[in-house]
């Protein structure tokens, strides 16, 4: 017997979304719970990798399947595909297990030729609508299965329509018969075939091109950008034909149960009487918002908001759905779990816990912890608002303000954004093959479309600022230029734009930060109810650590001491001390760096106020300090009072081939253990004082680049006489730990030694992962980018941990470590410690806490939670 290809809709259910993929599990799921569907099947997943397999064959019995399931559409409508008396038309969409919005293809109104809309048209007594359902067909068909440039049909479409003279509707019967014959002629002429009249080739044509647009460049883009595998494959669904564009009593449109941009929870979304689904998306006509259904259509809306109430309590979920009224009958076309913003996901996930549909730990396991970035954008300065004008203002279709150079072009503005500029991408409307442009780009404007357009959509999925449907908007793309009220703004001047009220500006304009809601709050708050992994930040200063402390870190995990030195006449001093011939030069020059020094660390205990703070000696290589061209140093060493010559052969002797792997780290404490030693009594008088003051203080000094636990037992020396000078000098105590940053691979492998004397441990995964992998990461950007691209690696291990190599070294050093010392501290304080990935393997591995940037520490904590469920769920 051949394997089942095919699923009637009324055999599969929400959890087939592998095999059925989202939209097929989706009208399965309707089907079955009584929604209103157009009858279909769906062709499953694994047909679409079995075609690729087959040498882009169907496999053997898929299309006796596809028959089949044509005969039971038929039964159930009481039409036939292909007769000309009363002919059953179908839909061709894709539908993969996540949702890739507009990255793949779609066919509608497949079975018409010339006998069945003849047919059409009598049966519906609308020879209009059916020489549109004709036109629109062929253009579709020609464009997605045969390959032909969609802009030559769009050109002849605005010839007829005289350039805007004319809308769509205003078309008669014979200007579209006209239209779909200069079509086919394009056809012919293009790809030197006919265009095909019999059903059943039409049918076989756009399944296997819905299967070939699962490896289409926007769909690839797509998958890339949001981690989705290439071997899932699509589904393909195939549906009875229901029709919006049959009058005024007809309409279709795309509505959400919620608010995707806020979260409120209210219906939203948009609709177009006599108009087709790819009208609404293409934003072809600006559609109505679906609060004014209610005032036209009654009776249909309010069956509509009762079906998408019960949907969103059946799934316990936000959800898109689609819905088509043909003659005043409603019909549900998909659902599926609606992309929403980062705020409003925090809104939905803590309403729907109010509310009894879900509990706290679905709601922290709900929302993405990428997309708390989005809380975290800045916004337009109100007061800068104040005195700045609209340039011109368009739907708030994406939360978010953001500053960048016009460009009308996607491919340009992916060429820019590589060469490190910031780009605003300007389109009449956006088309799922600019999706590589918008991911370039700082923020969308567009022309046209709606809150539901493809523009909006897509960069609400990426969390991107989106102005949508300016329509005072007149953009050449012959002339890179866009006119608005008077104003003209060329490819290259700069504008701002602010997702969220739809306005756009002139000019960069200045931006905040913005205030987090009690929704925030309410959702951190469960998450540190779950999570087990601490979560402390990476700040070198007072007001990092204040932002810290406000996202809820719990201590610094790494203060990077050299920062400090590259502060207003510090660095003068730090070149006087590498300059200097003799410890005691090198003492004299330090002692003007120490009070300053100890200050600094002064305002971070305050900020930190008990909670413990890491603070890492000296680690950069010192020619980082010194200048390199002739009149640098000439400045440097009449400020000094030396001769030019000695600055310039003490930068010739500091300079490395490698200075990565060169003269840092402890080594330079070892050589110079002055500096170590400054270091240490800068931090522990930092700490008397403080103390002195009743604010507890737990300092952690981390001896960077450590391979030998020798290097750490001359450090650590230092560093415990310095600090027991100190308490004896001010009779105030403290208690600190000393640790080290384990950042090279034998530093991990000899774990068990170094833990002898160290009683933390912190990963620097970003050295960790240079030198186990051989790569450096102010160069490897040159071709990292390929290898991700090419699949040759999963992700670019400095934004995610590399697991298999450098994490198995974290797991071998912590687990190492802790046979010597069981008591040993464990964190890691690489940027990686504010991804959600390598959170949930840190989890694993079982560290004590995670350290990142402070404006990563809610996305850590709410990785660490998830990680900690998903820990759990997997237990049972």
């Amino acid at each position: 017997m051949s394997k089942k290809w095919v699923y009637l809709f009324r055999e599969g259910n929400a959890s087939m979304r592998d095999l059925l993929g989202g939209k097929g599990a989706g009208v399965a799921e309707m089907t079955r719970t009584g929604v209103p569907v157009p009858p279909g099947f769906t062709i499953t997943t694994e047909a679409c990798n079995a075609y690729y397999e087959n040498g882009q064959r169907f496999p053997e019995g898929m299309w006796e399947q596809v028959l089949e399931g044509l005969k039971d559409i038929e039964a159930q409508t009481g039409k036939r595909f292909g007769d000309p008396n009363n002919p059953l038309l179908v839909s061709v969409r894709s539908g993969a297990k996540f949702s890739m919005p507009g990255m793949m293809d779609t066919v509608l109104n497949l079975g018409l030729n010339q006998q069945t809309r003849e047919g059409l048209a009598r049966l519906t007594d609308n020879p209009r609508f059916a020489a549109d359902a004709y036109r629109r067909f062929v253009q579709l068909f020609g464009k997605i299965v045969l390959g032909v440039d969609g802009d030559r049909f769009e050109h002849e479409m605005e010839e007829a329509k005289g350039h805007g003279q004319r809308q769509d509707t205003d078309l008669t019967t014979e200007e579209l018969l006209a239209l779909a014959e200069k079509f086919k002629a394009i056809i012919k002429e293009d790809v030197g075939v006919d265009f095909p009249e019999d059903p059943f080739e039409q049918l076989r044509e756009a399944i296997a091109a819905v299967f070939r647009s699962w490896n289409g460049r926007r769909a690839v883009d797509y998958r890339r950008v949001n981690k989705i595998p290439d071997n899932l494959g699509t589904a393909v669904n195939v549906q009875a034909m229901v029709f919006g564009n049959m009058g005024n009593d007809s309409a279709t449109g795309v509505a959400f149960t919620r608010n995707p941009s806020t979260g409120d929870p209210e219906i939203f979304g948009e609709y177009l009487v006599n108009a087709q689904g790819e009208d609404v998306v293409a934003g072809i006509r600006t559609p109505q918002p679906i609060s004014k259904l209610a005032e036209e259509m009654p009776e249909v809306y309010a069956q509509f908001h009762e079906i998408a109430k019960q949907l969103e309590r059946h799934y316990k979920d936000m959800q898109d759905v689609e819905f088509t009224i043909e003659r005043g009958k409603l019909w549900m076309l998909q659902t599926r779990t609606g992309k929403r913003t980062g705020p409003a996901a925090v809104k939905i996930a803590v309403d729907m816990v109010r509310e009894g549909l879900i509990d706290k730990a679905t709601a922290v396991q709900r929302v993405d912890p990428h997309s708390l970035d989005q809380l975290l954008h800045p916004m337009i300065d109100p007061e800068a608002r104040k005195q700045a004008k609209p340039l011109t203002t368009g739907l708030p279709a994406s939360p978010g303000a953001a500053s960048g150079k016009a460009v009308f072009d996607p491919d340009e503005a992916e060429e820019l954004a590589k060469t490190g500029e910031k780009v605003i991408l300007v389109r009449i409307e956006t088309a799922p093959e600019d999706f590589h442009g918008m991911v370039a780009a700082q923020a969308i404007l567009t022309a046209r479309g709606g809150m539901t357009s493809h523009a909006a959509v897509v960069a609400r999925g990426m969390g991107k600022p989106c102005v949508a449907g300016a329509g005072d908007l007149r953009i050449s793309y012959a002339d890179q230029l866009m006119t608005v009220n008077g104003t003209t703004i060329r490819k290259g001047d700069w504008i701002t734009i602010d997702g969220g009220s739809g306005e756009v500006f002139t000019g960069q304009m200045p931006t905040v930060e913005p205030e987090l809601s009690g929704d925030f709050a309410t959702l951190m708050s469960w998450a540190d109810e779950f999570r087990k992994l601490g979560v402390r930040a990476n700040a070198d200063i007072p007001r990092d650590a204040r932002v810290a402390r406000q996202f809820g870190a719990e201590g610094i995990g790494l203060c990077r001491t050299e920062h400090m030195f590259f502060e207003g006449d510090r660095i003068d001093a730090m070149r006087e001390m590498i300059l200097a011939d003799t410890p005691e030069e090198r003492r004299a020059a330090l002692a003007k760096i120490e009070p300053l020094q100890q200050g600094d660390f002064e305002g971070l205990f305050r900020e930190m106020a008990g909670l413990p703070v890491t603070i890492r000696t000296l680690d950069p290589p010192l020619h980082e300090f010194l200048p390199h061209d002739d009149e640098e140093i000439e400045a440097l060493a009449a400020k000094l009072g030396v001769d030019p010559h000695k600055v310039k052969a003490r930068v010739e002797s500091l300079r490395e081939a490698n200075p990565m792997l060169g003269f840092r780290g402890c080594r330079l404490g070892i050589l110079y253990p002055e500096i170590t030693e400054m270091q240490a009594r800068a931090i522990f008088k930092a700490a008397v004082k403080v103390k002195s003051e009743g604010i507890d203080v737990h300092p952690e000094v981390m001896i960077p680049l450590v391979g030998f636990v020798s290097e750490l037992k001359l450090q650590e020396e230092i560093v415990r006489r310095v600090a027991s000078e100190v308490f004896a000098e001010s009779g105030i105590e403290v208690p600190y730990l000393v640790g080290t940053m384990i950042e090279l691979p034998r530093a991990a492998l000899v774990a068990d030694e170094i833990a002898q004397v160290a009683e933390f441990f912190s990963f620097g995964t970003n050295d960790l992962t240079q030198t186990t992998l051989g790569l450096s990461r102010d160069d490897s950007g040159r071709f990292l980018p390929a290898y991700v691209e090419k699949k040759l690696i999963p992700d670019d291990p400095f934004q995610t941990i590399d697991q298999r190599g450098v994490g198995q070294l974290v797991q071998i050093g912590t687990e190492r470590g802790r046979t010597a010392r069981a008591s040993l501290k464990v964190g890691i304080c690489g940027e990686h410690g504010g991804d959600p990935a390598s959170v949930e393997f840190f989890h694993r591995v079982g560290l004590n806490y995670v350290s990142c940037s402070p404006y990563r520490v809610p996305i850590a904590r709410l990785a660490a939670a998830q990680a900690a469920l998903g820990e759990a769920k997997r237990d049972k």
